[in-house]
């Protein structure tokens, strides 16, 4: 459950519970609620016996997000008795309602409105809002000194494994100058690492055509290149992931190699089969990826490409999975993760032949992972020797001393790897610092590193 909580307030309209599950366009769809919530003079409260009622915000992508979803209502009930649903899994028919029919209200994904209409029937609002309650940032569920910054909804591709238009909708932009705008803001708030979200971030604009906007008198077009132009003016560390690999996404390197935004680039791959990738529907399948990449180290050697795969996907024969393994000895790939094919109820990828046997998805899992561990392992070895920029995490204090956990440049929080850093007694270092480390060992995914002289 949300730890987020505020000092009570006089008066207050009632407490709420919330849970937070999914991916981090739903973390951000929470903070929306969360914000509308402090902003009527509602508390948010962490655990359920102090709620007066509790909100769950749910993923329904994968079976395993839609039994964890579930779970968790379940669990709420138990609690607390008193639940609304929200997310993606309110957008798959009826499955919370027939799971859990004691529920309050369901609604779907990005539905602040709905949610809140839900909490006023059940926990009315008493009294005026204190709008002073509420930072100028908004409610977040990260830590101080990062934050997601979503740019869209929705995604106008129909890949065959996925169903997020079907939850999400299509593509819906949000004008540049908002996005400024909440950058600006969380930025002053003190936050040091933006972490640009979307489900297409490379399709930022296309359906407004690319509308010019005006952020503070200056004209800044609604597209990825520009956006991520007009977000390098607040100094603080821009971080793109989800990533389509359309040709324009070769404007941004220069960027990168400017130090204008991080040079860190997350593009979900999925396969390197042609023929698989055609069943997959991938959009921008047919561009020469090994060529583009090498172009990309061309323009900035620094750049780290992260991706994600999926084995075992309807009609991989061991050709197709021994191409993709060939993929990733040429590509070189910085961080990288693989999933099995798993059926995602209402997926087209469902009705298609060649169903492959799940002994040989997590076979050929494992072969994938433990090719990729030895690239990681020898890209990270690299590394020993260098000075890099990391943001402290956490400080952690155990016999022996204190440790910083940070990342650097090349690592997104909760995915990538960390950097363990020891520190003299009576240090300065606070989380949310950036500061130079020497890269002293390494391993397949982490680092380890001193303070730099």
């Amino acid at each position: 459950m949300s730890t987020e909580n505020q000092n009570n307030p006089t008066n207050s309209n009632g407490r709420v519970g919330f849970v937070s599950l999914g991916c981090p366009k739903a973390t951000v769809d929470s903070e929306h609620i969360l914000t509308q919530l402090r902003a009527e003079g509602y508390d948010i409260v962490p655990s359920y016996d102090t709620a007066d009622l509790v909100v769950v915000n749910t993923c329904g992508f994968i079976d395993s997000a839609v039994e964890e979803s579930l779970e968790a209502i379940g669990e709420a009930l138990n609690e607390n008795g008193k639940v609304i649903v929200t997310g993606c899994l309110g957008a798959k028919g009826d499955i919370v309602k027939e799971t859990h029919p004691n529920v309050l209200a369901v609604t779907g994904p990005h539905a602040a409105d709905e949610v809140m209409t839900a909490i006023h029937e059940h926990l009315p609002v008493k009294h005026d809002p204190f709008i002073d309650l509420v930072p100028p940032q908004g409610i977040r569920l990260t830590p101080k000194h990062y934050a997601y910054l979503k740019i869209s909804e929705g995604c106008n591709h129909r890949c065959t494994f996925c169903i997020i238009p079907s939850l999400r909708g299509d593509l819906v932009s949000r004008p540049v100058n908002d996005v400024l705008l909440e950058a600006e803001r969380l930025a002053a708030a003190g936050v040091k690492e933006l972490l640009v979200v979307s489900q297409d971030t490379s399709a930022y604009g296309v359906d407004v055509k690319y509308k010019t906007e005006f952020y503070n008198g200056t004209p800044v077009r609604t597209r990825m290149t520009e956006l991520c132009e007009a977000l390098s003016q607040f100094g603080i560390w821009v971080r793109l992931h989800y990533v389509y690999p359309y040709p324009h996404v070769n404007e941004i390197i220069p960027l990168m190699a400017e130090g204008k935004i991080l040079p860190y680039l997350d593009i979900p791959f999925q396969h390197a089969s042609p023929k698989i990738l055609k069943a997959m529907k991938r959009p921008a399948s047919s561009e020469n990826t090994l060529q583009r990449i090498k172009q990309w180290r061309e323009i900035c050697p620094e750049i780290t490409i992260r991706s994600t795969f999926i084995a075992g996907f309807p009609g991989e024969t061991e050709e197709d999975f021994e191409a993709l393994l060939d993929f990733l000895d040429e590509a070189q790939l910085d961080r990288v993760g693989c999933f099995a094919y798993s059926d995602v109820d209402g997926a087209k990828a469902n009705e298609l032949d060649g169903a492959v046997p799940e002994s040989v998805k997590q076979e050929r899992v494992a072969r994938f992972m433990e090719k990729q561990a030895g690239i990681s392992a020898a890209k990270l070895k690299q590394n020993i020797g260098t000075t890099r920029s990391v943001i402290i995490d956490d400080i952690v204090a155990d016999d022996t001393g204190e440790q910083l956990v940070a990342r650097t440049t090349s690592d997104a929080p909760d995915i990538d790897g960390l950097v363990y850093i020891d520190v003299p007694e009576n240090h300065h270092y606070k989380v949310g610092d950036i500061t130079q480390v020497t890269i002293t060992d390494t391993d397949a995914y982490d680092m380890w590193a001193k303070l730099a002289e």
